[in-house]
């Protein structure tokens, strides 16, 4: 449902054909998919009965409208006629003069229309940011429950999160997911959440993560809603880095790219070096051992030398 409202500041012509003029504009203008604009003038008559004479006026002002004799609007595009409304203040019309009415007000919208499409050709490509919106998502059947989470945790939060009311409902056995926001970067917004919790991760594909924590081996990458994979110190940077700490903080934001599972847990294996330029005569180092990085043993640790038996 579309709602136009047209606020007419000031008024020497026809206001309702303003508003239809300016209609079509603001339709367009908003993204909406009309089928074909749309322009109106309204057109007036003055008659002698003595005479027989008569005038037909085009886009008439207030005076013309208010001592003359009709006041006959019409509206249309270019294929036809779209609405008309008239107002006579003589016993009637021959059909002589509304024929040249007609065809005088074709003339005038006709050459309205191509005003409007000077200033405007078509309908924007998408709505304006701030048009509110509701749009729908088909999930999986199975993946209803991750979106609610458990007491609707997950749900409540996303709402909170991005401003939107989400209502989800199972209809032929695939999920429906009903979202509606103020604009258009909260509808987006949960789009992207929605599309991370039921997104399954494919080795190859690039992600930008949050870095969730930082361990002496590493780094855990959250890359998509709920979703932790290892990005293993090793493979931080080209070059030897002695704690992920140098590189990468808690709660940034990374891009790595999944290079694998483990064979043993399934957990994602991430890189980021891999998404860096390769230094040039690079040299691959052999891997750690376990007591690469055993700490030094203190003075105080010394064991007392061994005596043999006297």
């Amino acid at each position: 449902m579309v709602r136009i409202v047209s606020d007419i500041l000031e008024s020497n012509g026809s206001s309702s054909m303003a508003t239809v003029c300016a209609g079509t504009m603001a339709m367009m203008d908003a993204g909406i998919k009309i089928t074909s604009p749309v322009s109106g003038i309204a057109m007036g008559l003055i008659t002698d009965k003595d005479s027989g004479k008569y005038a037909i006026l085009s886009d008439i002002l207030g005076d013309e409208d208010h001592l003359g004799d009709m006041d006959f609007k019409v509206t249309g595009t270019e294929n036809g006629i779209t609405a008309t409304q008239m107002d006579i203040k003589v016993d009637g019309l021959s059909y002589e003069i509304l024929a040249k009415a007609l065809e005088q007000a074709k003339e005038g919208r006709l050459y309205i229309l191509e005003k409007i499409l000077e200033t405007i050709p078509e309908p924007r490509p998408d709505f304006k940011p701030n048009v509110p919106r509701i749009e729908t998502i088909i999930i999986p059947k199975d993946m209803i429950g991750a979106i609610i989470g458990p007491g609707g945790k997950v749900i409540q939060q996303m709402q909170e999160d991005t401003s939107t009311v989400i209502v989800i409902e199972e209809v032929d056995n695939v999920g429906i997911v009903e979202i509606s926001a103020p604009n258009v970067d909260s509808i987006e917004a949960a789009k992207s959440i929605i599309k991370g919790i039921i997104a399954v991760p494919e080795v190859g594909t690039v992600y930008k993560g949050k870095v969730k924590s930082i361990v002496s081996f590493g780094a855990f990458v959250e890359i998509l809603p709920g979703k932790e994979g290892l990005l293993h110190i090793s493979e931080i940077d080209w070059k030897r880095v002695e704690s992920a700490e140098e590189v990468l903080k808690e709660g940034e934001e990374v891009e790595v790219k999944l290079i694998g599972f483990d064979d043993k847990t399934g957990k994602l294996k991430l890189s980021r070096r891999a998404l860096l330029p390769k230094p040039e005569g690079y040299v691959e180092r052999p891997a750690r051992r376990n007591n690469d990085r055993r700490p030094p043993r203190r003075n105080d640790d010394r064991r007392p030398p061994h005596r043999g038996r006297d």
